[in-house]
């Protein structure tokens, strides 16, 4: 079996395998599943309602423990976010990462800070190497420093510590059978940041971020003032036509590699998967305009859809594209 490898990805393969290697092997089982832990798993449970109705509903389609892994994953990464995308008033953000890096990294650590103890205890149940978290949080503390990117090679590297991790933490809570299922686990999460990207350049440029890659910018000769204005046009459109079409090529990629977990999480991460790449075709349904409004996918939309991804997500194989 062979998955297609672009050029970008022989980095971001190597990180995930190394990273694969890092399991220290002490501390394999999971914290005593008390009240305090219950009650914890329940925190991150409304941090997930409140933040991504998306992942609620992917991850909903779990079983329950793995739910409730999955769930402490997108908490310990929404804080991760928060440390930077909405700080404390004059906190330092590197400086209050590397304390909750040090605070989730080591179980003793963990205290009572309820997301870190169903962080800690979900990383031990489900033996999740801790360079990913490393990874991830090395990944969104570069938005504290960066801003721009020069080539999509770059910008790919970015997608793989913010996104790319988080997808291959969440692969060892749904379960999968070896390292042959790293490679779509990074084009997958590639193909989701991107699209967080393309949906959010408005917000972004308002906050003082631009990911588009700037030589694709000069491709087609768009520049930052348009981004500035707002600017929906000929060029615009052809640059964002671009953009779809390598960022659905990349979710074609990655899906076969679902027919590698196990069977009870397939349908979970065929639906995520799924589910985000419609924010794609409501990009498309209003003429690329991602300044004036946020593309997104209706609640209703998404349950239409569910019947069909179930189809998808059964008939999948490592060997043939969807």
């Amino acid at each position: 079996m062979a998955v297609q490898a672009h050029g970008w990805e022989r980095r971001l393969i190597d990180l995930a395998q190394e990273a694969l290697e890092s399991q220290i092997a002490a501390a394999l089982h999971g914290i005593t599943d008390d009240d305090d832990l219950a009650a914890s798993y329940r925190a991150c449970e409304q941090i997930t309602k409140g933040h991504s109705r998306t992942f609620l509903m992917a991850s909903g389609l779990l079983p329950r423990n793995k739910r409730r892994g999955a769930r402490a994953l997108y908490a310990f990464c929404r804080v991760c976010d928060n440390l930077v995308d909405a700080p404390q008033e004059g906190s330092n953000p590197c400086e209050a990462l590397e304390r909750w890096r040090h605070q989730v990294l080591h179980v003793q650590s963990a205290g009572d800070d309820p997301v870190a103890v169903a962080w800690a205890d979900t990383r031990m149940r489900y033996q999740i190497p801790w360079r990913y978290a490393e990874q991830l949080i090395a990944g969104v503390a570069q938005d504290v420093e960066k801003n721009r990117y020069q080539t999509f090679d770059e910008l790919a590297e970015y997608c793989y510590g913010v996104a790319s991790t988080v997808g291959l933490m969440a692969m060892h809570i749904v379960g999968f059978q070896d390292s042959r299922a790293l490679p779509y686990a990074v084009k997958l999460g590639v193909a989701l940041q991107l699209t967080n990207i393309l949906r959010d350049v408005g917000e972004d440029w308002r906050n003082g971020r631009l990911y588009l890659p700037q030589d694709e910018l000069a491709q087609f000769e768009l520049s930052e003032q348009d981004i500035a204005a707002g600017v929906v046009d000929d060029r615009w459109r052809a640059l964002m036509r671009f953009q779809i079409a390598r960022t659905r090529q990349l979710f074609d990629e990655a899906l076969p590699g679902v027919a590698l977990l196990d069977k009870d999480g397939r349908f979970a991460i065929t639906a995520a998967a799924q589910l985000y790449r419609y924010i794609l075709d409501d990009i498309e349904a209003h003429d690329y305009d991602v300044f004036q409004r946020r593309a997104h996918v209706t609640t209703g939309g998404k349950l239409r859809r569910l019947p069909a991804i179930w189809r998808l997500s059964r008939r999948l194989t490592p060997e043939q594209q969807p």
